[in-house]
């Protein structure tokens, strides 16, 4: 048992090395100074359907702590599209997450990124930095998103603001307060997104 603790206490050491590296060299591109906690990731999964035959995308992946926890919630690998725009951690991940379908680039660019991934997925679990981007650049963002899922299931947002990171629009998308993680450094807001059914 003592091992056991030992080496998660390793993981993490590790996993908070390679992300304060990471943010050293794009402060934009990562945008905390502290990997999302295990707490935080598991809430995040939670919106995941594991019954619903689709697969998941995950949008900026970083150390893999949100990628563990929908692995945990019984997605199996293969059933896990996840997209990273830093090459540290996509190479680190894809060591040690064999199985899942591991996509270099900008969360920006899904069209370019997903390409022949054409499927609905049962919901996003996203960890861009939204709040690093113009508005607008947001929105589009997350109408992409919501486009690759069925209407009534969410886009789930972690965010360090104390509003939604993208502008209410009831016409368009439904708004809600997820969740306020206080064990998370610094606490996170987890807001989600929905297409009216």
């Amino acid at each position: 048992m003592v091992f056991r603790l030992k080496e998660r206490l390793g993981k993490k050491l590790e996993e908070e090395v390679q992300f304060f590296k990471c943010w050293q060299k794009d402060k934009k591109g990562v945008g905390a100074l502290m990997p999302t906690s295990i707490h935080a990731a598991r809430r995040m999964a939670s919106v995941v359907n594991p019954h619903s035959g689709l697969p998941v995308l995950e949008i900026g992946a970083g150390t893999g702590v949100i990628t563990r926890a929908i692995l945990e919630r019984g997605i199996k690998p293969h059933r896990l599209t996840s997209v990273e725009y830093s090459k540290d951690f996509y190479d680190g991940l894809v060591r040690r997450f064999p199985g899942v379908d591991f996509r270099l680039g900008n969360a920006f660019a899904l069209e370019e990124i997903l390409g022949e991934r054409r499927e609905k997925f049962d919901c996003v679990i996203s960890a861009v930095p939204m709040l690093s981007f113009p508005m607008q650049q947001r929105l589009t963002l997350l109408e992409d998103l919501l486009a690759r899922i069925p209407a009534g299931r969410p886009v789930i947002q972690i965010t360090y603001g104390l509003l939604s990171p993208v502008l209410k629009m009831p016409d368009r998308y439904i708004v809600s307060h997820y969740d306020f993680v206080v064990r998370n450094v610094p606490p996170a807001q987890l807001w989600t997104y929905r297409r009216a059914v």
